[in-house]
């Protein structure tokens, strides 16, 4: 029962908001997709050469710290809600919707426009998943509104690295 009117509540009376299957599920995905994006992000700083690979080696460290700060938000989320969130290697090697990143090294061209792809699939992870996800916890979409303001920001300055005018 809502309070109204100054009315007192007892104990008994007072629950935590958890989330939904469905709410989890939805959560879950988006952290198995960030802490791919994370993974990801790291394979392609190590491998990253050629002309402008300083510029791009650093840039990818902040994407990726980026995603596992993101991911730890959503994960901790979960938890406040009452849901488990699984990041281990097998959930996430079997559960992303990212494209696989292949192995070896790779040109700054290559590397911009595998991040740049990567970047835009997490951040339509996030959007599928918005709609359903505030339709149940408005708290969490905020914070999914972020995620997405960030994933975008860095496609677009990531990619403008093969843009020419």
């Amino acid at each position: 029962m809502a309070a109204s009117g100054g009315s007192r509540r007892s104990e008994s009376d007072v629950a935590a908001f958890t989330a939904s299957p469905q709410l989890a599920q939805a959560l879950q995905q988006i952290v198995v997709d960030l802490v791919e994006l994370h993974l990801q992000g790291k394979q392609a700083h190590w491998n990253v050469v050629g002309h402008n690979f300083r510029d791009l080696h650093l840039q990818l460290d902040q994407i990726v710290d980026d995603a596992r700060e993101s991911a730890d938000t959503i994960a901790e989320r979960m938890r406040a809600l009452a849901a488990i969130p699984d990041g281990r290697s097998e959930t996430v090697a079997a559960t992303t919707t990212l494209p696989a990143f292949p192995a070896g090294e790779a040109s700054v061209s290559a590397v911009v426009d595998l991040i740049t792809a990567r970047l835009r699939a997490t951040a339509d992870t996030l959007r599928t998943l918005h709609d359903q996800v505030d339709s149940e916890d408005p708290a969490t979409a905020d914070l999914l509104h972020a995620i997405i303001d960030s994933l975008e920001k860095h496609a677009w300055m990531v990619s403008a690295e093969n843009r020419s005018a």
